[in-house]
């Protein structure tokens, strides 16, 4: 189309500014992601592509008791009907609500390979059947009675519910995942029939509290089982409050071997864990040395889970391997709660006492309107019963106006004040219809419902009886879900953590031994055995050459400092052996090709260290602060632009002593240098030109001493001369002075 034909076509074209053009559509982006896509319904717990999905194949009458159908056939149905999306999401959604271990009351009842724990996909939907389970009857239970709203469809071709009837609380039972745009939910499964007892508690009391309510829902119900070992209290908070966390835990338990061997047997790991990834991470574990405990593991899993675990010896702790196992891998999971849903089509965060009466606010709603739908019936078919009576009665009569008359329905709307409907179900009676026997089961059927329209019409009166139905509907679900059937059992317990320093407890297992490690000029490090050596005089690689050395046990945690101020530790008894040259420690530690190690010494937690850049800033850092337990290490501080760490150096006096590549020598108090677990610093002394050069900590009483590099050893008495506030330019050194400047040659 030219610019000409848009000029010529008012509305067209719309100038705004970009700004607020954009705002406005990510705006209506994120409403349709918040409503029609992550966040589920609080009356039903299901997201769109999961209702129309059930809705769909009830549609095509894939009931429980029914046959099974191509999954291709309910795709294509869906995507055809009602969801507007690409085939895989549909699929994708449908599986999912078939796996036993994904959701904790199946809704579709699969044939075929629907995938497995292990993290195997599904086969094509060309080759997969589903119909639908009990669990999901429940749900779609009273929609041919108007007992939830319709609206059209996307292409307004067909109907689709806005919302299920819901027999039992979904929400909570299977649970619900998904990321919105700015928001999310998270809630995990929960044993439908403890979740039934609770919402009949509530019937009773609205405002029972949450203690109650734990006595018979003490917390969630995982597909694939496992330990929650959560406290009552946090479980409580996180109820009360809709958001909060439960970890989970793999059960486990010893199976003994005889003489005294024993291995550990795994039979349920945690929701959402794939075993292949599980087994992948404890190789990793194993390679790495990180679970020393662990000699090997096996996957005898069948249909059931089994992994052997066989400890390193005999004398092994079982709950100290599993503890180091919990903290390494996902043994022990962490799963997030944040019930946020959708209430009257708003997201909010909600408490469990109020999603169970969202719940069942809305089973009330549809006992009432699936009680209006009966009465509207009753009442149209008592019509019709009417009109039949008056038939019976005269029967003579009405034979005669039939016969005679040219229009008989008037005559006969007329005769006996009849309405046009009751007139034309009366011509429409068969002949046989009309023996004394037939009378008598009419009136039989109009006393009946005479006395349903009674009951109806008092239960809509009364909110007691209203909620005696909704109760009386939520026991009979609840016999789908008895907790003595295989569905219905609770599978996931309760424990409480088990009090076990599990650092303690491993390194009570690592034997206590001298070493003494060693670090080479390109970062090879090792560890020799015993005190007392000559670490300089080792074996390096051609090109390499001794950097520094300390002595620790293997019960002892090393401290590495680069220059880039971060700390790092590694245990005593991971550190490589003494035979060859070691190993480079960038396959320990992540540091940099331009980054270098500065410091190197046993973690002593109670130990104070100053820590300073060569830009001349420091500060006193605790020495429990330079302890990491990542990879990374630990930022402890952060070098202004262009420098970079130059010193950790352990305290041992009650002054500090800096020297710039000035030469200019500042002495003063360490009391003026602040104590911090990290940060940039103070300045120690200011430089017109160049940086910081050296520092030591002495006391006042013992002196400056320095050592020059032949190893000599001379104290400065004029020390004192040089004393003055933190942060001035110093004077320049003595005569004598060590030619390096520093104060250890």
């Amino acid at each position: 189309m030219s610019d000409e034909t848009l000029d010529h076509e008012p509305g067209r074209m719309i100038e705004e500014p970009l700004s607020e053009a954009l705002s406005r559509r990510y705006l209506a982006y994120a409403l349709s992601t918040i409503t029609s896509r992550a966040l589920p319904d609080v009356r039903d717990g299901l997201k769109p592509v999961q209702r129309r999905i059930l809705y769909a194949m009830r549609e095509l009458k894939l009931n429980p008791d029914g046959a099974y159908k191509k999954c291709a056939k309910v795709v294509g149905e869906v995507m055809g009907n009602y969801h507007p999306h690409g085939d895989s999401a549909i699929y994708d959604t449908l599986v999912r609500l078939a796996q036993d271990f994904s959701v904790r009351y199946p809704l579709v009842d699969g044939q075929g390979n629907f995938g497995n724990i292990d993290g195997d996909a599904a086969a094509a939907m060309r080759y997969t059947e589903s119909r639908l389970t009990p669990a999901a009857e429940l749900l779609l239970e009273g929609l041919d009675e108007d007992a939830v709203d319709f609206r059209d469809t996307y292409d307004e071709q067909n109907s689709e519910p806005e919302v299920l009837p819901a027999g039992f609380p979904n929400l909570l039972a299977n649970g619900a995942t998904g990321i919105a745009v700015g928001m999310a939910t998270s809630i995990p499964p929960h044993n439908a029939a403890e979740l039934i007892d609770a919402a009949q508690l509530l019937i009773q009391d609205r405002q029972t509290p949450m203690a109650e309510l734990m006595n018979l829902m003490p917390g969630p119900d995982f597909p694939t089982g496992g330990v929650v070992v959560n406290s009552r209290a946090e479980i409580r908070e996180a109820y009360e409050t809709g958001r909060g966390s439960f970890r989970l835990r793999a059960r486990w338990h010893v199976e003994e071997l005889g003489r005294g061997a024993w291995q550990i047997i795994v039979t349920e790991i945690p929701f959402h864990v794939q075993k292949s990834k599980l087994l992948e991470k404890l190789a990793e574990l194993l390679e790495q040395k990180k679970i020393p405990l662990l000699a090997d593991f096996n996957d005898e899993s069948a249909e059931d889970v089994r992994l052997v675990l066989e400890p390193k010896s005999r004398s092994v702790d079982p709950a100290v391997l599993m503890e180091s196992l919990f903290k390494l891998s996902d043994l022990e999971t962490r799963f997030p709660l944040n019930m946020n849903v959708l209430v009257n089509g708003a997201p909010r965060v909600c408490s469990l006492r109020q999603v169970l009466l969202s719940f069942l606010d809305h089973r009330r709603d549809v006992v009432l309107r699936r009680a209006r739908h009966r009465l509207d019936k009753i009442e149209k078919r008592l019509h019709l019963l009417d009109g039949y009576l008056i038939a019976y009665l005269n029967i003579d009569e009405v034979i005669r106006i039939i016969r005679e008359e040219d229009e008989p329905k008037q005559e006969l709307q007329t005769r006996f004040a009849l309405t046009e409907i009751q007139a034309e179900a009366i011509l429409n009676l068969r002949l046989r219809a009309l023996r004394k026997l037939e009378e008598i089961e009419i009136r039989n059927e109009h006393d009946r419902l005479t006395e349903e329209r009674a009951n109806i019409l008092l239960l809509l009166e009364k909110p007691y009886l209203q909620w005696a139905k909704v109760s009386e509907q939520l026991a009979s679900a609840r016999e789908t879900f008895a907790p003595d059937t295989e569905l219905g059992r609770r599978r996931s317990q309760f424990d409480d953590l088990p009090e076990i320093e599990l650092e303690e407890a491993l390194e009570a297992l690592v034997p206590k031994e001298p070493i003494t490690v060693v670090m080479s000029q390109k970062g090879w490090i090792r560890a020799l055995r015993g005190h007392g050596l000559d670490p300089a005089s080792g074996n390096f690689k051609d090109g390499d050459g001794f950097l520094m050395a300390c002595e620790m046990q293997t019960t002892d945690k090393l401290i590495l400092v680069a220059s880039d101020g971060r700390a790092f530790t590694i245990p005593g008894d991971r550190l490589p052996g003494g035979r060859g040259h070691g190993e480079p420690i960038r396959l320990t530690i992540e540091l940099g090709e331009s980054e270098s190690l500065i410091a190197m010494f046993p973690l002593v937690p109670e130990q104070k260290f100053v820590a300073a850049s060569s830009a001349g800033y420091g500060f006193v850092v605790p020495g429990s602060e330079l302890e990491s337990q990542r990879k990374a290490g630990k930022q402890v501080l952060n070098p202004p632009s262009g420098a970079c760490m130059t010193h950790c150096l352990a305290v041992s006096g009650d002054q500090l002593a800096v020297i710039g590549e000035n030469r200019k020598l500042l002495v003063f108090p360490l009391s003026e240098l602040p104590e911090m677990p990290r940060g940039k610093g103070v300045k120690l002394q200011n430089y017109r030109d160049g940086g910081m050069l050296d520092l030591i900590t002495f006391t006042e009483a013992e002196g400056l001493t320095t050592k020059d590099s032949s190893g000599r050893t001379r104290e400065w008495a004029e020390w004192r001369e040089f004393v003055a506030k933190r942060a001035s330019a110093g004077r320049m050194v003595p005569k004598g002075w060590p030619r390096s400047g520093c104060f250890h040659g």
